[in-house]
């Protein structure tokens, strides 16, 4: 069972500091270099494995070659899949490959991004691993998210300073700073974090063959996000009664080309009474946060025993708020003692025997629908009926 994170104790990951005081003083303000946040960290992957999963259509992976004259401004890009012939040759300096979501694919990876739940589900977002030769980067850029930059294997050098002007190098296939000043420098060993807000330039070297894990945290922009929730409502409204606008006081027009100030005001309302239902704007945005990655599929699933605990898939999203449950983009009503089981499986990301047994049968049926839909795996493994 992942449990939710103790945010009072102080804990090595981040430096001896506690979750609390860490939110409080460096989240979206400031860096923060953590020696040893992770002392004796494995790779989730070895080198082998991870070029073997950059090869597959279902993983998101970028290649990137620095150095040559075959490439504008001596930068190359190539994205996924990657077979191994794709790849240079190990020996070869300066060169990097991207793996992105391998907490959908690595078990290792999954639960080094459960280290990081003391931040809402809602802002999670994946495990990226990029393996390097010696030199290999992806050159001084800025993120608009939140990252921990943990290093896995080897070392790497990392320059970092806030970013006042973040143009790019025009011509480049990657968004290169034009001008980064950096004002700190790092060398970091196996073990060791770095804490990266929106808005800090940085720039990491591999020095000699390494890897680094990147715990990075999404945050929507305010017009996708809008265009998100106001289509999901606008869905949602389908199911209502159908009004339709009407125009019998229209007087014949010299101007055909203008718009009638009553259909402008009637898209004006049609909007409004969308967003009027704060109910239904909280589903909508439950749905959209929740809503699965293109590349997340799910195969249906045998249906199983309840008896012996549930675990969600590593791959299934699950939140709520006061009235809802959330899961895979879609919602459902709930109160009382089947919320809060509900939010313990959110939170928890699994149920015990014990606690299943205070299901009552709504909850019951619901999470044998999901077991057969392949979000939720019994503990006892499958049975047939």
């Amino acid at each position: 069972m992942v449990m939710p994170a103790d945010i009072d104790t102080p804990t090595p990951l981040l430096g001896r500091l506690s979750p609390r005081v860490f939110m409080r003083r460096h989240w979206q303000k400031k860096p923060l270099l953590i020696r040893q946040a992770m002392p004796g960290v494995q790779p989730p992957l070895d080198r082998r494995a991870l070029f073997a999963l950059a090869s597959s259509e279902a993983v998101e992976s970028r290649l990137i070659v620095r150095g040559g004259n075959e490439a504008p401004g001596g930068w190359r890009l190539r994205s996924g899949p990657l077979p191994r012939r794709a790849l240079p040759p190990v020996s070869q300096p300066g060169w990097s490959l991207l793996v992105q979501g391998l907490d959908l694919h690595a078990p290792q990876a999954r639960a080094l991004l459960e280290r990081f739940r003391f931040v809402p589900e809602a802002r999670l977002d994946d495990l990226m691993l990029s393996w390097a030769s010696d030199g290999g980067g992806v050159g001084p850029h800025v993120d608009s998210y939140d990252v921990f930059l943990l290093q896995v294997q080897g070392r790497r050098r990392w320059r970092v300073g806030a970013v006042r002007d973040a143009t790019p190098e025009p011509g480049l296939p990657l968004k290169i700073l034009a001008r980064f000043e950096p004002q700190h420098e790092w060398l970091l060993e196996p073990g060791d974090m770095l804490y990266l807000p929106p808005g800090w330039g940085h720039d990491g070297v591999a020095e000699g063959e390494c890897m680094t894990a990147s715990i990075g945290f999404r945050a929507p922009e305010r017009a996708e996000l809008a265009r998100e929730v106001l289509g999901r409502l606008l869905e949602g409204d389908d199911a209502g009664p159908r009004v339709v606008y009407r125009d019998a006081s229209q007087p014949a027009t010299a101007e055909p080309g203008r718009i009638p100030a009553a259909l402008q005001a009637f898209a004006a309302d049609a909007v409004a009474r969308a967003l009027r239902e704060p109910r239904a704007l909280q589903a909508a945005l439950g749905e959209a946060l929740t809503e699965p990655k293109p590349q997340v599929w799910f195969a249906p699933g045998e249906v199983g025993s309840l008896e012996g605990g549930v675990v969600l898939d590593p791959r299934t999203r699950m939140m709520y708020d006061d009235a809802h449950v959330f899961v895979n983009g879609e919602s459902w009503r709930a109160g009382g003692r089947a919320a809060k089981l509900m939010r313990r499986l959110a939170d928890a990301r699994s149920l015990t025997a014990s606690e299943l047994a205070r299901a009552d049968e709504a909850a019951r049926e619901l999470l044998m629908q999901w077991l057969e839909d392949g979000w939720l795996q019994a503990l006892d493994g499958p049975t047939k009926e």
